[in-house]
């Protein structure tokens, strides 16, 4: 795939991240539609279920009601104990301009819902903002108890105002609707006299700023503002947060990001900042920044990421851990940072071309950002375990009513965030090159570019075969490019039922030639069930597995095994079970087939010595000692009743 890390005007387009300059141009929801596949589901949930519930529990949680209060001086008290409460109203903005724009003209009730929200939420932001353009509705208003711009470590001016830009952005590129991008660039001027190369060097405790206005400079032209997400990265690490609360690292602030040789501290900041960073590398032609960032991701991807994807293995201040800290049953792995870590990876990807990239980008989604919602789209996780031991709620105060999964957190970042970031998932799968069409990840969907548009069927992640079928081929020849992931190490192609012999090259298969409507590519991915192994300096997995396949990770559950799941050993993985033998539970439709043994039980002496027999010893199997169990995709785990997990299992 062509690499894009020149500058210069985009190509226009309804996606939420454009391509800088003219080697490819990034296809929006105009141009790709997600049909009858996993992804297309997802998308109908979240029109249906997520979205809805979104909105009903950000109007539940008092967020419209503190814009209410700034805007027409009701007298109420702030409601809730975050300042930056506001977000959660711009995230859900932005997912609800991308649902109005995929079903305009639909009369449903949800619809009408998601419109009424819309309506009522704009129409309070634009009324809450100051005559200067500052907009926070906790430090607004006769009553507010922290002045604007007092608190930059915790206050979140500037990440509220990230937010803002995104929905504003999507609100006008999907709805033509550029009421609420008038407030965002009034807010933004502000920021840019205040912060910009004469005002003050300060910068937000919480990374999202930076990526945003270098896309309203996408959108606008108005350099002011790439400039000024330039210097917000560039001055982060000059210790303006040294006294801050949790220390400088959890605010991305204890060394320049240049200098970093690892990802370090609050996870979500961390992978914000590098999703900023990237862009400001592209538009400024900084190969030396994007060769950087790209050693930052490959090192977090090798050392700092678990088999899900996800990141950040202390609970303590919400951070990634030193390198191999990986704890599957404390991992934190917050479901906002599966999707800031998508959202670097992405630009990364756009910066330069790598499929490695994307094949991680595939892991998360997949698996840490999926497992964060449930599978009726109403409940959610925060954080993201990879084991779950039988007693996890000793001792622990919970409602009855939500064992496992949550409606609604008092800091509801990660509710709304998977809400705007399904709605645009279309957005991530093809990039329009000069000569042809790059599938990025391949889903169920129809697809349309200047030089050749394909409907794609598919039941991916599920299935290996990938059918692209032309529906319209308007350039001479054109390249069809396909990634092929990593673990696909046999894949097969054949273009109208002809075996075709395609190198892949990178991660690529390009099929170039003269295309005509009708003619059919079949890509063919082996989906083996495979076992994988940690790498040996991560000692909370080391001599356990972990089952794959594609891209999926599989778990056991309690409600599949007959023994305790932490006394289960695996002797061998196998094929799916038939999708119509589980017709009636979904979790079983996708899941492999274990072959397991029951460990002996262990002594009663915690820490025997090392020279006697080792109590843990499994000796190979016999019909009689070895069971079936079920392993299920790890991220439609805690859709029944609550019981143990593990990802990773003891293996002989």
């Amino acid at each position: 795939m062509p690499s894009d890390t020149t500058t210069g005007a985009a190509a226009p387009t309804t996606a939420p991240v454009r391509v800088a300059g003219p080697a490819a141009r990034r296809l929006g929801a105009d141009d790709v539609v997600l049909t009858d596949g996993l992804l297309g589901r997802w998308q109908r949930r979240n029109t249906d279920a997520t979205l809805p519930h979104v909105i009903d529990e950000v109007r539940a949680s008092g967020v419209l009601d503190n814009l209410r209060r700034v805007a027409y001086s009701t007298g109420e008290p702030f409601r809730g104990r975050y300042p930056f409460s506001d977000t959660d109203a711009y995230k859900t903005l932005e997912a609800a301009a991308y649902e109005l724009a995929r079903h305009q003209g639909a009369d449903s009730g949800s619809t009408a819902s998601v419109r009424a929200f819309y309506e009522e939420a704009l129409a309070l932001v634009t009324a809450a903002q100051a005559d200067d353009g500052y907009l926070s509705s906790y430090h607004q208003g006769a009553d507010a108890s922290v002045p604007p711009w007092s608190d930059l470590a915790g206050g979140h001016e500037l990440y509220n105002l990230g937010h803002l830009v995104q929905a504003a952005l999507a609100a006008a590129r999907r709805l033509g609707d550029h009421r609420l991008l008038a407030v965002a660039r009034r807010f933004a001027d502000l920021v840019v006299d205040r912060f910009g190369p004469a005002g003050r060097a300060e910068y937000c405790g919480h990374p999202q700023i930076e990526a945003a206005l270098a896309e309203l400079y996408r959108e606008t032209g108005h350099e002011p503002y790439l400039r000024q997400a330039e210097l917000f990265v560039e001055r982060r690490g000059s210790g303006l947060f040294d006294a801050a609360p949790f220390g400088p690292a959890y605010y991305a602030d204890h060394a320049p990001l240049r200098d970093l040789e690892t990802v370090t501290g609050h996870a979500v900041r961390m992978v914000y900042l590098a999703a900023g960073a990237t862009d400001v590398a592209i538009e400024r032609g900084d190969q030396a920044r994007i060769d950087h960032l790209t050693r930052l991701w490959d090192d977090m991807v090798r050392t700092k990421s678990y088999v899900t994807g996800g990141i950040g293995s202390r609970h303590s201040d919400e951070a990634f851990g030193d390198r191999y800290e990986l704890p599957p049953e404390r991992a934190y792995a917050e479901t906002c940072a599966a999707v800031g870590t998508m959202q670097w990876g992405w630009r990364l990807f756009l910066a330069t071309g790598s499929a490695a990239v994307l094949d991680h980008v595939e892991r998360v989604l997949y698996n840490g950002f999926a497992a964060g919602v449930s599978l009726d789209g109403t409940r959610f996780f925060y954080d993201n375990p990879l084991q779950r031991r039988p007693d996890h709620l000793d001792g622990r105060p919970a409602d009855p009513a939500e064992p496992l999964r949550r409606r609604w957190f008092g800091c509801a970042c990660c509710p709304p965030n998977v809400a705007r970031w399904i709605s645009g998932l279309q957005d991530h799968v093809a990039l329009e090159t000069p000569d042809g069409l790059t599938i990025a990840l391949p889903t169920a969907c129809r697809v349309r570019s200047a030089a050749l548009s394909v409907d794609i069927a598919t039941d991916y992640p599920w299935d290996g075969r990938v059918r692209v079928r032309v529906l319209d081929a308007s350039t001479a020849p054109a390249t069809l490019t396909l990634r092929v992931p990593g673990w696909a190490t046999t894949p097969q192609v054949t273009v109208d039922g002809t075996p075709v012999d395609a190198a892949v090259r990178d991660g690529w298969l390009q099929l170039t030639r003269a295309w005509r409507p009708g003619q059919e590519v079949v890509l063919d991915l082996p989906m083996h069930p495979r076992l994988v192994v940690s790498h040996p300096t991560v000692d909370a997995t080391r001599g356990a597995v972990a089952a794959v396949r594609g891209p999926v990770v599989h778990c056991l559950e309690q409600a599949d095994s007959p023994a305790p799941v932490d006394d289960v050993v695996v002797h061998t993985v196998g094929a799916a079970a038939p999708a119509g033998e589980h017709a009636l539970d979904p979790l079983l439709g996708h899941a492999l087939t274990a072959h397991v043994s029951r460990r002996p039980a262990p002594s009663d002496d915690p820490y025997p010595d090392a020279d006697r027999p080792d109590p843990d010893r499994t000796d190979p199997p016999t019909p009689s000692t070895t069971t079936q169990v079920a392993l299920v995709p790890y991220h439609l785990w805690a859709n029944r009743e609550p019981g143990a997990m593990r990802v990773w299992l003891g293996h002989t």
